[in-house]
């Protein structure tokens, strides 16, 4: 007998022997079992992970002899005919290549008549999306009210291209992909049943490789299997799908964390010499970062029968939490921009600069000057001859390349009370003002803080006048980190408050304009409301407008849209009638009458008028109107104006502007907390 290829001959032939997809299962078998059964269906999913075979399992169900909880028996004559192909009642059709409507009248034809042996006459149509338009609109009818004794089976990997009147006839199942850890698992059980050795690090590779499809898993294990000449090895399987030897990436990593430029590079220069994939290299470093992070959280998840779990755990007690997390990100982006590098190599080997140069963002703090210890790129040449630094021992990996001789490697030194940098006795008794702390004590960042941000926190000092400040990106400076005696150049110790009274009462606001900066409305409801119910309402005129459109805000609901964008035009106090006029935009969607009966009747309410009347005008130009919302919009250009004048006048922006060369401002950036209580 021929070989039969195992994506074929392990392919499933009942619900229990399908992998994945136990919510499909579980639905379709209740369905059999409670003869709910419908009258169309429509798998979806990407390729490999079933969608045929459970429509052929699920058309052996239905004509089943003998069904057990919706499982078919496989031994009747239904059973073993649709195994075979030779069951008259049931019809695939392959849409992709029978995509005309005279394919499908064909089969709209024949339905109506009973089938020959079995229960059912079951229609599989297989890429159904590949079906024209006529097709589709031809079995519309059929598919909705088709004969009792037809089932409709459909099959996609692109249900986006199915129309929604066909979608909307069909239950649907959505089949996701396989897990790679459920795909090993089942090639380690069709590997036992063949007898065939394997090694579970290569089953982990088939794994991932298949990308959730079993039908690719069993392909790539037939090649892996001939490839391995009757066994299945790791070795065999990274030559076989272009893997990388995780040797390399150990000693990639095992460089970066000694700092070890030279070693680095000669590493990546191997790798290139080899001709590996540094598009896979960079995914398989970004996956052994994920372990190492993984096994430093949570040891218990890597099993202790794990071959890398010794290894992982050597480079966990090397890496800090923030070094592992920076690097991670480091391969992803690197990764991710490899396509826009001059060549891969390049763009391989300025991602694992990136690495050896970044600091994590958690590192302590340093003056601008000031230099990183305990790495190479920074530590000066005296350091490094004189200092004694033992290598990462890693584990030894039979069959694979020989790690780095000793003295080629070092390691970061870890930072001890003996080892810190001692702080001047003098610097110690000197205490900047809380105000220019951030300034003195900035730290070294991995990327640069974008001014924008530093100019958000200075408007925010200015505006609420702090007296103690703390950066976001400092909690708690370290004691360490500079010395007192060294700050910036020419930067006075003893600084003046950020304004005088003088200065704070520029471009001052009206007291019933004023804007309350940093209040919280949701945290001082109580009060507010408290406020609201006993204070009285302001008089009924124009000037008043918007704090009246305020103060009924929450009675007007979502009313209080048109009164925002309503102007105050006239008041007639002998016939109580009130005229506003709607802008251009407010008056395309005030569609309901209700609305206005909702204003008038909390206008009446709130000021004792029942026979109170609105009306409204055309919206006119350059007539001085202002609606509440435009009126908000003013006040806080006015306060923008007022605080950049503030920023503008304080000594400290003054020199923080000077320090950053930064000589513009961009106005819309400044953001002011403000609740206009009106």
């Amino acid at each position: 007998m021929a070989y039969q290829v195992l994506a074929r001959k392990w392919r499933p032939k009942t619900f229990a022997d399908l992998v994945g997809q136990e919510h499909v299962v579980k639905a379709l078998q209740n369905a059999l079992d409670k003869g709910r059964l419908h009258h169309a269906y429509l798998l979806t999913g990407t390729r490999g992970v079933g969608k045929t075979t459970i429509a052929r399992i699920l058309a052996k169900s239905l004509n089943c002899e003998n069904p057990s909880n919706g499982e078919p028996c496989g031994q009747c004559q239904s059973c073993t005919q649709i195994d075979s192909g030779r069951f008259v009642d049931l019809l695939e059709i392959d849409a992709a290549s029978n995509t005309g409507i005279d394919n499908i009248r064909e089969v709209l034809e024949n339905a109506q008549y009973a089938p020959t042996s079995g229960k059912y006459k079951v229609y599989i149509i297989d890429e159904v999306h590949m079906l024209s338009k006529s097709a589709f609109n031809a079995m519309l009818k059929t598919l909705e009210e088709p004969p009792e004794h037809v089932k409709f089976i459909l099959a996609t990997t692109d249900p986006h291209k199915v129309p929604v009147t066909v979608l909307s006839r069909c239950l649907q199942f959505v089949l996701r992909n396989m897990t790679p850890q459920q795909v090993a698992d089942h090639l380690a059980h069709v590997l036992r049943a063949e007898n065939i050795p394997a090694e579970p690090a290569a089953l982990q590779l088939l794994g991932r490789a298949a990308a959730g499809s079993m039908r690719d898993a069993l392909s790539l294990l037939d090649q892996a299997i001939a490839m391995g000449s009757g066994k299945v090895s790791e070795e065999d399987v990274r030559h076989m799908i272009g893997a990388v030897d995780k040797r390399y990436l150990y000693e990639l990593l095992q460089s970066i964390a000694e700092q070890n430029g030279a070693a680095l590079l000669q590493k990546a220069q191997e790798m290139a010499a080899r001709a590996i994939g540094f598009d896979s290299a960079l995914n398989e470093l970004a996956v052994l970062l994920q372990r190492i992070a993984l096994f430093k959280t949570v040891p218990s998840a890597i099993s202790q029968d794990d071959p890398e779990r010794d290894t992982l755990q050597i480079l966990a007690e090397h890496l800090g939490d923030e070094q592992i997390q920076l690097y991670y990100q480091c391969a992803i982006h690197g990764k991710r921009d490899l396509s826009l590098a001059p060549d891969e190599y390049a763009g391989f080997v300025m991602t694992l600069l990136r690495m050896l140069a970044f600091s994590p963002l958690a590192a302590a703090g340093q003056p601008t000057n000031g230099q990183i210890s305990g790495t190479e790129l920074h530590t000066p040449s005296t350091e490094k001859e004189t200092g004694a630094k033992k290598p990462i021992a890693l584990p030894d990996h039979s069959g694979q390349p020989e790690a780095a001789e000793p003295s080629d490697v070092q390691v970061i030194e870890e930072a001890t009370p003996e080892n810190k940098p001692a702080i001047a006795p003098e610097a110690e008794q000197v205490e900047p003002p809380p105000f220019i702390e951030p300034i003195i004590e900035a730290p070294v960042f991995a990327e640069a803080v974008p001014a924008d941000t530093i100019f958000e926190h200075a408007v925010a000092v200015t505006a609420t006048q702090a007296e103690e400040y703390s950066p976001p990106w400092e909690e708690t400076p370290s004691e360490h980190e500079i010395s007192a005696t060294q700050p910036y150049p020419d930067y006075p110790i003893d600084y003046p408050p950020p304004f005088d009274d003088e200065e704070a009462n520029l471009l001052p606001l009206p007291e019933s304009e004023h804007i309350t900066y940093g209040s919280n409305e949701e945290e001082d409801g109580v009060e507010t409301d408290a406020e609201e119910t006993f204070a009285p309402m302001p008089e009924f005129t124009a000037d008043n407008w918007a704090q009246i459109s305020f103060r009924l805000s929450r009675k007007l609901g979502a009313a209080q849209m048109l009164t925002n964008h309503a102007a105050w035009v006239d008041f007639d106090t002998e016939n109580k009638v009130l005229t506003l006029s709607l802008t251009a935009n407010a008056a395309k969607e005030a569609k309901s009458k209700g609305f206005f009966d909702k204003i008038r009747n909390a206008l009446a309410e709130a000021y004792d008028m029942p026979d109170l009347k609105l009306q409204t005008c055309a919206w006119e130009e350059n007539r001085n109107w202002e609606t509440p919302a435009m009126r908000k919009n003013r006040l806080q250009i006015e306060g923008r104006q007022r605080a950049q004048q503030l920023l503008e006048s304080d000594p400290a922006c003054q020199k923080l502007m000077n320090l950053l060369d930064c000589h513009e401002w961009k106005a819309d950036t400044i953001e002011l907390a403000e609740n206009i209580e009106e």
